[in-house]
């Protein structure tokens, strides 16, 4: 097990690695595997770019992020404007079912709502907005349509798991009740966590998914 100044050492150096991320703007602290940031950004995307980057690390358990953005001059935008780049966004993308979403923008903090067929199409619109000029913040509140969940989903679920890492699907539980899905158990990393959350979402019907899995370091 990585000690406190260890984990702190190779967070900060991930973080520096990262050419997405300004590491000199962030405080790093661990304690008991639990890390904590601190500092002001100028976009979200950096924000969002350092969460995942911590994730990387071996020995992360927990993530406390008490970072906030603070746009540049140069990088504000009105909330009429912001709006207009995401609508553009949404249209332009591709795996984005835009005539299905609405988006609100409120002080630079977007907020989109609607229904959609599939996790990854949700996923997407978000991923679409954050790197927008001007956006502090995504809400994603958007839903999936509701339907028929396929017998066997937790077998399917399992397969899936086991063609990515074959050990780590042995140590998590699937749980299935109606078209939700719970995981526990514990993997080595949160790569291996992020990989078993992914493959339930893309078994057909799961309209929600509780991620209980730990990371052990």
């Amino acid at each position: 097990m990585k000690t406190d100044a260890q984990l702190k050492k190779d967070v900060t150096a991930e973080l520096e690695w990262d050419p997405s991320i300004n590491a000199s703007h962030v405080g790093v602290a661990a304690a008991d595997g639990v890390v904590t940031l601190t500092g002001h950004l100028s976009t979200f995307a950096e924000k969002y770019a350092i969460e995942r980057a911590v994730q990387r690390v071996e020995g992360v358990k927990a993530i406390a992020l008490e970072v906030d953005v603070k746009l540049e001059p140069g990088h504000k935008r009105s909330d009429s404007e912001i709006a207009g780049a995401v609508e553009s966004a949404l249209s332009w993308h591709a795996l984005v079912p835009a005539e299905r979403i609405q988006a609100k923008v409120e002080k630079g903090w977007v907020t989109l709502k609607g229904e959609v067929d599939w996790e990854y199409q949700r996923q997407n619109a978000e991923k679409a907005v954050r790197p927008l000029t001007g956006v502090i913040g995504v809400s994603n509140l958007v839903t999936l349509k509701p339907s028929v969940t396929p017998a066997k989903v937790a077998d399917r679920i399992r397969d899936a798991m086991a063609r990515h890492a074959e050990r780590e699907a042995k140590h998590i539980e699937v749980m299935v009740s109606g078209s939700a899905v719970t995981l526990r158990g514990t993997v080595d990393s949160w790569a291996e966590r992020n990989a078993a959350f992914g493959a339930s979402w893309s078994a057909p019907g799961v309209l929600s998914v509780v991620n209980e899995i730990k990371v052990e370091a």
